[in-house]
């Protein structure tokens, strides 16, 4: 293990333990916050075909049925997930970035990460060059771009 790599693993814990990603769900009513308005109508569709169900004598049966079965699937809006973050799925496109989405291209490494990698010792001098060539370019540097300097690629 090359120390830019030692040291983007340790922020990527970092971060994974500041934002509680650890892959479980959790209980939240972020979905209600963000839609309120979707959230509203769904129950008012419900209430709507409820009544059309309650109505008629052939869905009279599983009305009660029906109304458990939506208010089951009902409870997958109330639960979010934080997906962690590993360093192995940098620069990787499967399955996995459809559910974390390209994070380490969005997300931008605090300034503490890049002053460690330019003092320490254990990384040539090579390297320190393309990330203050990279600093540069752009304002602040992205988990990609570490990753690159350290992969010896070039970043895009």
């Amino acid at each position: 293990m090359t120390e830019i790599e030692r040291i983007l693993k340790e922020e990527i814990e970092k971060v994974n333990k500041a934002e509680r990603r650890d892959n479980r769900p959790r209980f939240s009513i972020s979905f209600i916050k963000k839609h309120p308005g979707l959230f509203v109508g769904m129950y008012l569709a419900y209430a709507a075909t409820l009544a059309v169900m309650l109505q008629s004598e052939t869905l009279a049966d599983v009305t009660w049925v029906m109304t458990l079965l939506f208010l089951g699937l009902n409870l997958f809006f109330f639960f979010d997930v934080n997906p962690r973050y590993h360093y192995e799925d940098i620069d990787v496109l499967d399955l996995r970035v459809c559910f974390n989405g390209e994070w380490y291209n969005t997300r931008m490494v605090p300034d503490a990460l890049v002053d460690s990698i330019l003092q320490s010792p254990q990384v040539d001098d090579s390297r320190k060059q393309k990330l203050r060539a990279i600093m540069q370019k752009k304002s602040e540097l992205s988990f990609y771009d570490i990753f690159a300097v350290g992969q010896n690629r070039s970043p895009v």
